[in-house]
């Protein structure tokens, strides 16, 4: 933010008394507060114009810092003296690089105000008429925020939930009063601001009238389903805040409510969404190995952009477009918060553990604190990091050293260690399957269908049949992954197929421009320097290495063994990588399996434990209502 040229922080709306012209005059059309919010920023925009965009961001922070401290001290009891300590500082250090908090840094924005209002009400201001004022200050700037008045009549505040609606009342007859056109087009001629910043089916929208509107509904049709929908959310979202509140989770409360008036709002925009990261006061699961998904969950639908989480297929759109919006609703009307009252709230079922394994080496200082577990993990958190590491995994490799002059210099460089190895073989190879259709074609189908398909397929295996082993191999294909992001980024290499005037033939791709150092489209689509280490044979080589180890049929071992086999050959007769580079992918695989082992121990071990988890255990004999030798039933 404060790379912004000063003169351009005011130029995206109309001030009272910095710029002429209304709120939302459309030749600026940003502005997306209330006319109260308009009337509030006057004062200040008069005499800190100069230095607005210094003053703007250190008040933000101080504000996302002050939610922060006094969240973090709203947590239920108990809490353990580590959660205690941490708490304020994990919060807002998340809160500073969720995506509500980078869009209110926007000058104009006020929801990281009434947030702050509405905590301090329901926790620092003890008696109910001052809380009920700031909740009223907090709807004025934020018209959603009124529900909180029906939270505080629902709780017992009915003080409080009285001066709140006076409040707003009167804050938005001050505002009528003093700026009546805006007023007028704030909520007749927009109502409650919808399409005011943007159009109402705009991504930013995140509210259930914008979904519906994203979706292709519109006119009466749209406006009364979006009317009832949002009636059952409000009624079930508030009955779950007042049970949860009555619970002794008023933080959790607070949340589900911010959530609900923001997905109920006409236009609830993203910056206005601060409520959803508080929602992870909530505990969910009965085991401990779960109670991590729920706030997984939150932190990367509120850090990372939707694109990341969820595929580019034109099939999950909906979901993607409403990421935000589906975990305001989940939080708000589905996820099932344990009560206090749950035996699991103190003592959640434990996590298996195997035996500390004994350290390989014993300079490695991860060693002690290595703790292998035994226990199927949850899958809704695996498919959750599996996808975000390999969107994390593509952009870091789509961001490597692309030069077309380096790599091609790699790549003869490459081409003369084969020649002097006597290895240089993809030309002839690559000449001799152009010149076979069944083969080119066989070894292209190869290449493009079993690079994701065959890994995916034996992680899948292993989660459901071998949760020990699937923790081994996962971490051994993770590991070397990384591992060959260092290759991509330190030797960036042009692989056959795009070395110029050495005759080889793109099967794959087609004929490429190689006087173009964009190489027509597929640039766009990865980097096409990233070719060592190659990850198509790495991965082949693990998926190989895994079924050999644990395939318990000879005939299984044999396709396991064919499979990086076939993968060589196949990225060499394509063109798209030397022989060397199938070399370097071995080594990182080799690298990944051998941290593993260093880090966890022997992976036998890990094999005996989850084989005698997963074994049947004899049955016992009932003891209510059993037979006894005589035949006569008998209670214990």
């Amino acid at each position: 933010m404060l790379r912004v040229p000063p003169g351009q922080w005011l130029s995206a709306f109309h001030l009272p008394g910095a710029l002429p012209g209304s709120l939302y005059d459309s030749g600026s059309g940003q502005f997306t507060g209330t006319p109260f919010a308009g009337l509030v920023l006057k004062p200040f925009v008069g005499f800190a114009a100069p230095s607005l965009e210094v003053a703007w961001t250190c008040v933000t922070l101080l504000f996302v810092a002050a939610i922060g401290l006094v969240a973090a001290r709203a947590l239920p009891d108990p809490v353990p003296r580590r959660t205690a300590l941490l708490a304020a500082p994990v919060l807002v250090a998340l809160m500073m690089v969720s995506l509500p908090v980078r869009e209110a840094a926007s000058p104009g924005q006020t929801a990281v105000l009434p947030v702050l209002l509405v905590l301090l009400a329901v926790f620092r201001v003890p008696a109910e008429r001052p809380a009920g004022f700031l909740v009223g200050l907090a709807a004025a700037l934020q018209p959603g925020l009124l529900l909180f008045a029906p939270l505080l009549w629902l709780t017992g505040r009915r003080a409080g939930a009285r001066a709140a609606a006076v409040t707003f009342a009167g804050a938005t007859a001050l505002s009528w009063a003093s700026l009546p056109r805006d007023s007028w087009t704030y909520w007749v001629q927009d109502v409650a601001g919808t399409g005011l910043g943007g159009a109402p089916d705009s991504l930013a929208n995140q509210s259930l009238h914008g979904a519906l509107l994203r979706l292709g509904l519109s006119g009466p049709g749209e406006i009364v389903l979006y009317v009832a929908l949002a009636a059952a959310v409000v009624w079930t979202g508030m009955r779950r805040a007042a049970r949860y509140a009555r619970d002794g989770q008023v933080l959790l409360a607070a949340a589900i409510t911010g959530c609900v008036a923001v997905a109920v709002s006409p236009a609830g925009w993203r910056h206005q969404l601060l409520w959803v990261l508080l929602a992870v006061a909530g505990k969910v699961g009965k085991r401990a190995a779960d109670r991590t998904v729920w706030p997984v969950a939150v932190v990367l639908a509120m850090t990372l952009s939707a694109d990341v989480l969820l595929p580019n297929l034109a099939v999950l759109a909906p979901v993607r477009d409403n990421v935000l919006l589906l975990t305001a609703l989940a939080a708000a009307c589905a996820v099932p918060f344990l009560p206090r009252s749950s035996p699991y709230w103190r003592e959640p079922v434990p996590t298996a553990y195997g035996r500390p394994a004994a350290a390989r080496w014993s300079r490695v200082p991860l060693m002690p604190f290595w703790r292998r577990v035994l226990s199927r993990p949850n899958l809704l958190l695996e498919l959750l990091l599996i996808r975000v590491g390999y969107s994390l995994y593509s952009h870091i490799r789509a961001a490597a050293p692309t030069s077309r002059t380096l790599a091609e210099s790699n790549g003869r460089l490459i081409h003369g260690m084969e020649k002097a190895l006597g290895i240089d073989i993809e030309h002839a190879v690559n000449h001799a399957v152009v010149g076979a259709p069944p083969v080119k074609a066989f070894f292209n189908f190869y290449y493009t269908s079993f690079h994701f398909v065959v890994p995916l397929t034996i992680l899948a295996a292993l989660y459901w049949r071998r949760p020990g082993d699937y923790r081994w191999a996962r971490a051994s294909l993770g590991l070397a992954t990384v591992l060959a992001l260092v290759g991509f980024w330190l030797f960036p290499l042009a692989p056959p197929r795009l070395m110029p005037d050495l005759g080889f033939v793109d099967t794959v791709h087609g004929v490429q421009d190689l006087a173009h150092p964009q190489y027509g489209a597929m640039t766009a689509i990865s980097n096409q320097y990233a070719a060592m280490p190659s990850l198509h044979f790495g991965w082949s080589l693990w998926c190989g290495v895994v079924i050999v180890v644990l395939a318990p049929r000879t005939w299984q071992k044999l396709l396991g063994a064919l499979h990086p086999l076939i993968t060589v050959c196949a990225i060499v007769a394509t063109a798209n990588h030397w022989v060397l580079d199938a070399v370097g992918g071995a080594l990182v695989v080799t690298a990944g399996f051998g941290l593993v082992y260093v880090l966890s121990g022997p992976r036998g071990a890990l094999a005996r434990a989850d084989v005698s988890l997963s074994m049947p255990r004899p049955r016992t004999p009932e003891r209510v209502g059993s037979a006894s030798p005589s035949g006569e039933r008998t209670s214990a």
